[in-house]
């Protein structure tokens, strides 16, 4: 299990929060210390950088060499509200930054998952897109990014020679569609209906 970071030359954590690298290597590049404007609240910051992706990181202690209480930004999650599939095809994704293509395939499977937790079984992904938005689970304009996530997964389990790799930042596009869908979908209704519940 991972255990609390703490505020030295270099911060541990689990994946870089912006490349989702595998144990990365933060090293500590400066050091500040800061209060609020009473003098209180003292606080020890550490400014690390990925030494992958050139990520910065920010994280502070009550002094230095102590357990980390926050970091920024913060590791991305998935949220427990969306159904198993969905949800762990999203995490695989959201970790596999760092290779593109395959990010870009599990974002598509999340979103042809979310479809099937729907009730969308039958016919192809373009077509249960397309049923979804006719019968308005979500709108025209949502299943226009969908088509293009669903295009962009087929060009590369295709191998499609005209289409060109995708780099970082379209799987980090897929993945935000997939993850607003997903919000959408299961994370907002959820919300709504513990909220409903409560007295």
């Amino acid at each position: 299990m991972f255990s609390q970071p703490r505020l030295t030359n270099n911060l541990v954590l689990p994946r870089c929060p912006h490349c989702s690298t595998s144990n990365p290597n933060l090293t500590l590049r400066t050091q500040v210390d800061t209060n609020n404007h009473g003098g209180g609240f003292k606080r020890a910051w550490g400014i690390y950088v990925c030494v992958t992706c050139g990520g910065v990181v920010s994280a502070w202690a009550g002094a230095p060499g102590q357990p980390v209480q926050e970091y920024f930004p913060s590791a991305k999650t998935v949220e427990l509200d969306i159904p198993d599939r969905p949800r762990e095809y999203l995490r695989q994704a959201s970790e596999s930054l760092h290779a593109p293509a395959g990010a870009v395939m599990l974002a598509a499977s999340a979103v042809d998952a979310m479809l099937k937790e729907k009730g969308y079984l039958a016919g192809s992904l373009y077509s249960r897109i397309d049923k979804a938005a006719t019968d308005h689970v979500f709108t025209s304009d949502m299943a226009a990014w969908a088509h293009d996530v669903r295009l962009d997964a087929n060009d590369q389990r295709h191998a499609d020679e005209q289409s060109s790799l995708p780099v970082e930042d379209d799987a980090r596009r897929v993945i935000d569609f997939a993850l607003a869908l997903a919000e959408i979908l299961f994370v907002l209704p959820s919300r709504v209906a513990r909220g409903l519940k409560k007295p």
